[in-house]
């Protein structure tokens, strides 16, 4: 997934008396309704912030989302999310009102807001919910969040693939994932009955503490760890930097209870995996967050200086990359290009056109560059792969990439939970969009295993065919679905873990001649979308 962040500012939030007033109301225009149903008897849950979390979540989407979608037509879906909760709810709409029902009983009818009107439609949602919980007892024992996330995926079920809704827990995670944390830099997992140190990332508090794997974590700043799960533990650890937490451990072998004191920093997970294969570098990046250029551009600046004129190239292994962060890619991009687009992005909300332009120092003074992509190569990762190789910098060994060509902003919402909204797609240095095609390899694997050499003589071979088929791939029409499926087919997207890859990528770059041949496979000239 390609990301932008967007903060959304909190929207007023109504004092509680007043939505208590207010839900009092709505029960006892339930109740004059006329409806067979008596209305549950237990007080009703009200939440003040019910209006503004949905008119943020209405407000965004409309603003953003690639596609223009009225504000009672985003608010209408999500209102029929109701339904996931408690399918006997049911909402219809008429001319100018809309009618709840519950278990085919008409409960509730209210006159439509315009249809512009965000906060209008925020109101509606809340008073419908309150009303629905009067009557189910389903939508009554829900908690908050699980009715925001059955409007939210209302809302956004209708749109496509890649537009979500995550709660504040999950989206606390997935903060976590794009920008890092506050913490100590451990992972743990309950083994045995026992919380289990499993993973300490290098550099980090943890590891210039002491703490091994495996060490059993007994208490957290005193707290028994016994019965913690992960979740509890890691709430515990991650909170903000510079300050302290005590962590008591257990050692196989030692009977001495450890106690360490350690100071959190801010962590973000490692993306990139460095191995030198003799006078080759070969890096896999697995996503892309905050961290994932810095660490790059370090790594190559450690590694080229230290082997100097001994470097003869630079494997990239982006297979199974799902992508991330789009200034990410961009930058990875930029560490092997010293001028061109690298990705134009192109959407409805004027913040979302950009063009992205290399200006750096090739880290590597333009050794030769591999690039591995597969099947689930996808998003950032393509970015990357499609500028490298529209730039004549890298070749492309592997499948077609996944095929994702769009970029996601999050929406943060005022109960701490976000929307991941697609509001762009991003164009190859070449001019073509590559949603729904993906980026061809000049070396495609798709073939069963060959010795090497024989595998790319027959590929330069058919020099002039796979020149033909690049040239339609930058030309087909977006709308043109059935030819982008055929040029797909001519180097299926596939999941790949094998080593072929990484021979074939390493032979290239000992034999100059064959990778000078290679690299022009994929020449590009700048082509208009039709």
């Amino acid at each position: 997934m390609v990301t932008k962040i967007i903060e959304t500012n909190y929207m007023e939030i109504f004092r509680s008396f007043l939505t208590i007033v207010r839900a009092l109301s709505l029960v006892g225009l339930v109740a004059a309704c006329g409806s067979s149903l008596p209305p549950l008897k237990a007080t009703i849950q009200v939440w003040p912030d019910a209006i503004a979390v949905f008119k943020a979540g209405y407000q965004g989407v409309s603003e953003k989302y690639i596609e223009y979608i009225s504000i009672d037509r985003l608010a209408l879906d999500g209102i029929k999310g109701f339904s996931a909760i408690d399918p006997a709810l049911y909402v219809r709409k008429s001319k100018n009102s809309i009618t709840l029902s519950y278990m085919g009983q008409r409960i509730l009818t209210v006159d439509l807001p315009k249809s512009n009107d965000v906060h209008g439609w925020a109101k509606l949602t809340s008073d419908l919910a309150i009303a629905a919980r009067a009557y189910s007892t389903d939508m009554k024992a829900a908690e908050a969040e699980k009715i925001y996330e059955a409007v939210f995926d209302g809302v956004l079920s209708k749109l496509d693939l890649y537009s979500r809704y995550a709660g504040a827990e999950d989206a606390r995670e997935n903060r976590a994932q794009r920008d890092g944390f506050g913490g100590i830099g451990v992972g743990f997992k309950r083994i045995d009955g026992a919380l289990r140190i499993t993973r300490i990332t290098p550099n980090t508090p943890a590891a210039k503490s002491g703490l091994l794997i495996n060490d059993t974590i007994t208490h957290i700043d005193k707290k028994p760890a016994d019965h913690l799960t992960p979740r509890q533990a890691t709430l515990l650890i991650r909170v903000q930097t510079n300050t302290t937490v005590r962590l008591s451990v257990t050692r196989s072998g030692i009977p001495a209870q450890q106690t360490h004191k350690l100071t959190r920093k801010h962590i973000v997970f490692p993306t990139v995996t460095e191995k030198r294969l003799k006078n080759i570098l070969y890096y896999k990046i697995s996503s892309f967050n905050q961290g994932t250029a810095p660490s790059l551009s370090k790594k190559l600046k450690l590694a080229t200086s230290a082997m100097g004129h001994d470097l003869k190239g630079v494997v990239l292994d982006l297979r199974g990359n799902p992508g991330g962060l789009l200034k990410q890619s961009v930058k990875v991009a930029d560490l092997f290009l010293t001028q061109g687009t690298i990705v134009s992005t192109k959407g409805r909300h004027p913040d979302s056109l950009h063009h992205y332009a290399a200006g750096g120092l090739d880290l590597t003074e333009k050794r030769p560059l591999i690039v591995l992509i597969d099947g689930k190569s996808a998003s950032a990762a393509e970015i990357v792969a499609a500028a490298l190789q529209d730039r004549q910098r890298a070749i492309l060994v592997g499948t077609s990439s996944f095929g994702k060509g769009t970029v996601q902003s999050v929406l943060r919402l005022p109960n701490d939970g976000e929307i991941t909204l697609t509001w762009s797609q991003f164009i190859a240095p070449s001019g073509y969009i590559l949603h729904g095609l993906g980026v061809r390899p000049s070396l495609c694997t798709k073939a069963k295993p060959e010795p090497i050499e024989k595998f790319i003589n027959v590929t330069l071979n058919s020099a002039s065919r796979i020149k033909s088929t690049f040239h339609q791939w930058r030309s087909v029409g977006l709308k043109n679905s059935a030819r982008r499926n055929n040029l797909r087919s001519t180097c299926p997207a596939q999941q790949r873990k094998s080593d072929k890859e990484l021979d074939i990528a390493i032979h290239m770059i000992k034999n100059p001649t064959t990778y000078t041949r290679a690299l022009y496979f994929s020449s590009a000239t700048n082509q208009a979308q039709k």
